[in-house]
């Protein structure tokens, strides 16, 4: 890669795979970097990120950590840690710490017991222009939970803990220091209050951190905020009692924390999904508050402005409504209700995405900050599990990646007005992300003419778009209902799909029935069969059925008159379900409805506060499943 386009400062970003790993030059030419040196093929690279500033790109390898230059793709500096399977990048750049593969120390021999295991966790300060590197420290971690040492902002402390009691602060002064771990700058100790469970520094000069205590055996959950070095004493505090888990969220300045406190079970039975709220606490101690939402059901998404002014969350049940609060917590705007569960600024904070991903379709929402929050335009992602902006506020990166997903894995590049500019298939993909380059790298967004043109696709894009199938002018893109194959053929092959009420009207009209296009005065009529299909014991109950109709119709009681000449004209298989008998779909069709009403029933109980047990539970929960085996069957509607 040469410096020239460097110098151009033009987005980039790393693809892993399970055994490679590329960097790609994002637009105006969507390539991968010439430069770069994938690893050989046999090789596993369990974890890949850029170092903060984009000074450089690591990644693992089974034999340790390489760390190469982001332009010239050369090797700067090789880390010989074996089976690293996380890493961790302090805010500078400047430190390292990898979490490997727990192994048995050889010297306490094999039958040790308890097993003695190595050092797995390390904390490694490298020097780029050097072109070294040094491990400052080693300790023993056994999970992957809570192992992550935390750095301030400029990087002169470390932080983190030995045991689930306490907090231990370490002064960070240089490469060529001989570092006392042993001796702590000063301690958190919290021991009175009970185990913490997780613990998050602030970004910014004047350095917090906020720890979190969940409640055990009646006693309270708490919220702490400290300012560093004064570990003494909390400047701002939340007690509650309902709290299992938190997730910390510093705005950019680090003055305001966002708190969100879940736990696993909702004690109203109201959420299969347990409890969420939501808690706004500052530094400065002036306030400590929980955020009020209106709507019931759980938060999806909770996220801050770049500007630190003001954050949104998304909360409800689906379709779930999407608020935005200022920097105290003031409702100041909130979105229709929408299948929303995900929302990110751009860089710059001039643009919004709000979208729905997981188990919802994809929809993806481009809003106008700076213009009353007016909608850009709407595209859809489909099967997302990865979205980030660009670092420069213009591209949207969408991809799926596996685990979560072990098909179609792919990456996506969006124009910020839901073009589709680059597209690349994998057979697995398993994490991406794009180089961090400051918002001073690239030219303002403004609203000329130039902003609103549509970016140049890659040919790669267009091959794909191309490959999609085409909708349907005739009907407006829109797809038929499906039909049984036994009905396709039918005089109303051209119908829509047949509703709960049709079927309903079907089996109480004489326990007969009828396919779609058959009037329905004729199946409530008694027809022979001429096919020879209707069995013995039904052609006996049908003479049964007429002779009583018959004794009940005429005041004097009469021989039994024979059939009216117009019962004797044949009917066709098409035309007719002959002598009661459901075709195979429609007998799934009626058992699947019987469900449906029983899950009705029990919806009823379950918001009526009735007890139901763990099987009506589950029963609730399988109902998409039935109304999309009914869609299947040709069902369509609501009872």
């Amino acid at each position: 890669m040469s410096a020239s386009i460097d110098s151009a400062k033009v987005p980039q970003f790393f693809c892993r795979q399970p055994k490679s790993v590329e960097l790609i030059q994002a637009e105006p030419v969507f390539r991968s970097l010439p430069n770069f040196q994938t690893p050989e093929p046999t090789a596993d690279t369990r974890c890949a990120q850029f170092i903060a500033g984009g000074k450089a790109f690591l990644y693992t390898l089974p034999s340790g950590v390489q760390v190469v230059d982001t332009v010239t793709g050369e090797v700067l500096v090789r880390i010989p840690i074996e089976d690293v399977f996380e890493t961790n990048i302090s805010p500078n750049g400047n430190y390292v710490t990898t979490w490997s593969k727990l192994t048995k120390d050889p010297a306490a021999g094999a039958d040790a017991a308890p097993a003695v295991y190595l050092k797995n966790v390390n904390i490694i300060n490298i020097d780029l222009p050097n072109r070294t590197f040094q491990i400052l420290h080693s300790f023993l971690n056994k999970t992957q939970n809570g192992w992550i040492p935390q750095f301030t902002a400029d990087e002169s402390v470390v932080c983190f803990y030995r045991n689930p009691y306490s907090l231990n602060f370490f002064k960070l002064a240089g490469a060529s220091t001989v570092f006392d771990f042993s001796k702590p700058l000063y301690t958190l100790d919290l021991k009175e209050f009970g185990k913490i469970e997780d613990f998050q520094l602030s970004p910014g000069k004047n350095p917090s951190v906020a720890v979190f205590i969940p409640g055990q055996k009646g006693n309270p959950a708490y919220i702490k905020v400290y300012s560093l070095p004064n570990v003494k004493s909390p400047v701002s505090q939340k007690q509650f009692f309902k709290g299992e888990s938190c997730t910390f969220k510093w705005n950019a300045l680090g003055t305001s924390i966002l708190a969100l406190v879940s736990t696993d079970v909702d004690s109203t039975n109201k959420s299969y999904y347990g409890e969420t709220q939501l808690y706004l606490l500052d530094i400065s101690g002036l306030f400590d508050q929980k955020i009020h939402l209106p709507n019931e059901g759980p938060i999806h998404e909770i996220t801050w402005s770049p500007t630190s002014r003001e954050f949104a969350v998304i909360y409800g049940y689906m379709p779930a409504v999407t608020t935005f609060f200022d920097s105290r917590g003031n409702s100041i705007h909130s979105l229709p209700k929408a299948p929303r569960n995900t929302i990110l600024y751009s860089p710059h904070a001039k643009y919004i995405l709000v979208a729905g991903f997981g188990n919802l379709p994809g929809d993806i929402d481009i809003l106008d900050r700076q213009n009353k929050f007016s909608k850009v335009v709407s595209f859809q992602a489909s099967n997302t599990s990865v979205c980030k902006w660009s670092p420069d506020g213009r591209f949207i990166l969408t991809a799926t990646t596996s685990p979560r997903l072990r098909v179609d894995n792919s990456v996506k590049i969006w124009y910020f007005n839901g073009s589709l500019v680059y597209y690349k298939a994998y057979t697995e993909l398993n994490s991406v992300d794009w180089r961090f380059q400051p918002l001073t790298d690239f030219p303002p967004i403004t609203v000329s003419k130039a902003d609103k043109v549509d970016c140049e696709p890659d040919q790669s894009a267009i091959d794909y778009l191309n490959k999609q199938p085409k909708k349907n002018a005739a009907n407006g893109g829109k797809v038929g209902a499906y039909r049984p194959p036994h009905a396709r053929s039918s005089a109303s092959s051209s119908g829509t799909g047949r509703s709960l009420a049709d079927l309903h009207e079907q089996r109480v009209g004489g326990g007969r029935s009828f396919v779609p296009g058959m009037s329905p005065s004729a199946s409530t009529t008694n027809v022979s069969d001429p096919a020879g299909s209707e069995s013995k014991s039904a052609q006996k109950n049908r003479r049964k059925r007429a002779n009583k109709k018959n004794e009940n119709d005429s005041p004097v009681s009469s021989p039994a008159a024979p059939a009216p000449a117009a019962l004797s004209t044949p009917a066709t298989a098409e035309s007719l379900v002959v002598g009661g008998v459901f075709s195979i779909e429609e007998k799934k069709i009626r058992n699947l409805l019987k469900k449906l009403r029983a899950i009705e029933a029990l919806k009823q109980k379950q918001a009526n506060n009735e007890h139901l047990e763990d099987t009506q539970v589950l029963k609730i929960q399988t109902e998409d499943a039935v109304r999309k085996e009914l869609e299947s069957l040709g069902w369509k509607g609501d009872e």
